[in-house]
């Protein structure tokens, strides 16, 4: 009994669940306590609850974020006003997050190379929207002269990049949303300690509540005590606020500037297959080399900035220092939810509605808003193929049934979905028509689209996008296709629960 009292008291994750109800069930009691001494307190917060309905009826956000919390505070007039001040996404729960700091804006004006926007235009004038969009929001340009690597699992990116940390020379950027100690992080770590004894500048950034069940609370205060400069993102503190749910979702490694690491793989052993509850777990990556490693080092500073609030005076010393000959073009770039651009979700939707023979998808997680229902499907019948692959194995049952319910939807229009059989698909990756492809963080849901820091690169043309889509149809041909005896054998009790959970899917 100590032992399992012990263990819930160790848990960051259930003591901080507990607290958090516990400070929702004091706001209620407190209004039902108040209520009884002033009757009037129930006519001024249900005024409060339908000024705050009118007020996000009148806001930006997307309508399936509105509607879960229209609904939750005509339900609960009481007290569904309130909790959303608290909890919902309003000015002064951003301006938390914000803190009022602004990190630098990139500058690139003195890289070896150029960015390579009037070239990428000249060769593939179609891609000019989205290589634009990208740069306006993000200020992070489209670049050549970068070889590019893909990655078809965990265990590739990680034999390949400790060889390169191996090779570093002045400086180690690590941004993960998730590090525990295991036979992929220990390695890692000794290279590190050893790097850092020999006067090469080490950075960690880890997402605290990403690592909240994997490291000790003050794993940061450890990395420095080694001579690594570390910060624990976003510190989990169990309160009512929204910025809780702002969490540093990236996956970048970058190495003295000229070879840099992106993807879906995460520093665990599940990763790279040592430990895995879920079957074999499939996890894409790129690998980077020359210019376009720039965006990415911009990316990680940016966000170092951020959570120590100090600035890097010279950006400069990290810029790549060679060029590589690439086949295509690379651009990296960023997402972050203290502004009103969805730029992850755009860069999707572009490339579906730009979509002219198919369209490929892997995401562990299909939580889909109107918009992006309304892309894939149009698409689909529009005479694109569309295909969207998830996990045959969950590893989050109550959002793998809210995935499911979107399937009958995208069926029915005649986007084809698959599920792989062999474990779970933790892969974030779109190709489209051979020539375009992103491979990154995002996943097609929404906390990764409105909620997450989240990081991706677009691979225009070359070797590597013919390698994501074969990579995608050996996938498939592992997978089970949903069709209707699917459907059939679906009990219709799952489904109609599913559905109702679907309400509320941007909540969870």
């Amino acid at each position: 009994m100590k032992k399992i009292l012990g263990r819930i008291i160790g848990d960051r994750r259930i003591v901080g669940g507990i607290l958090i109800i516990l400070q929702a069930a004091f706001v209620i009691w407190g209004l039902s306590n108040l209520l009884s001494i002033f009757p009037w307190v129930d006519f001024a917060c249900t005024i409060l609850s339908l000024i705050i309905v009118v007020w996000i009826v009148r806001k930006y956000d997307n309508p399936a974020y509105k509607i879960p919390w229209i609904i939750l505070i005509l339900i609960f007039p009481l007290f569904g006003g309130l909790f959303y001040l608290i909890w919902g996404n309003t000015p002064f729960n951003r301006s938390r997050a914000q803190h009022k700091f602004e990190p630098m804006k990139p500058d690139f004006s003195k890289n070896i190379s150029t960015p390579a926007k009037d070239r990428l235009i000249a060769a593939m004038p179609r891609h000019e929207r989205r290589t634009q969009y990208i740069e306006n929001i993000t200020g992070l340009p489209v670049w050549g002269e970068t070889t590019t690597r893909y990655f078809s699992v965990g265990e590739h990116q990680f034999d390949a990049m400790c060889a390169e940390l191996r090779k570093a020379k002045e400086f180690i950027f690590m941004e993960y949303f998730i590090i525990e100690p295991g036979e992929m992080w220990q390695p890692i770590l000794d290279i590190l300690c050893e790097k850092v004894k020999n006067g090469v500048e080490v950075r960690v950034i880890y997402d605290d509540a990403g690592c909240i069940t994997k490291l000790p609370l003050n794993y940061d205060k450890y990395l420095i005590s080694l001579g690594i400069k570390a910060v624990r993102f976003n510190r989990f503190v169990p309160t009512l606020n929204t910025y809780l749910n702002y969490r540093d979702h990236r996956k970048i490694t970058v190495i003295d500037g000229n070879v840099g690491y992106m993807g879906g793989t995460n520093i665990a052993d599940e990763y790279i297959n040592r430990n895995s509850k879920f079957g074999h777990w499939k996890d894409t990556s790129l690998e980077l080399r020359g210019a376009g490693v720039a965006n990415m080092t911009e990316m990680f500073l940016e966000m170092w900035e951020y959570a120590t609030r100090t600035i890097t005076s010279n950006h400069a010393k990290y810029k790549p220092t060679i060029e590589r000959p690439g086949d295509g073009y690379v651009q990296p770039f960023g997402d972050s939810p203290l502004d009103d651009f969805n730029v992850g979700e755009t860069v999707y939707m572009q490339i579906i509605n730009n979509a002219r023979r198919y369209v490929y998808i892997t995401t562990p997680y299909l939580v889909l808003d109107n918009e992006m229902v309304i892309a894939l499907t149009t698409a689909a019948q529009s005479g694109i193929d569309v295909r969207i692959i998830t996990p045959g194995v969950p590893d989050k049952k109550l959002v793998y049934s809210v995935t499911r319910s979107f399937y009958q939807q995208l069926y029915r229009s005649g986007v084809k979905i698959y599920e792989y059989t062999p474990g779970f698909l933790h892969a974030k990756m779109i190709v489209s028509d051979d020539d375009v492809a992103v491979v990154g963080t995002i996943n097609m849901d929404f906390r990764s689209f409105f909620m997450h820091f989240e990081c991706g690169t677009v691979l225009y043309g070359g070797k590597a996008i013919e390698e994501i889509k074969n990579d995608m149809q050996e996938i498939m041909a592992q997978s089970r296709i949903i069709d209707d005896i699917w459907f059939h054998n679906t009990p219709w009790l799952s489904s109609i629960l599913a559905s109702i959970l679907r309400l509320l899917a941007p909540m969870l």
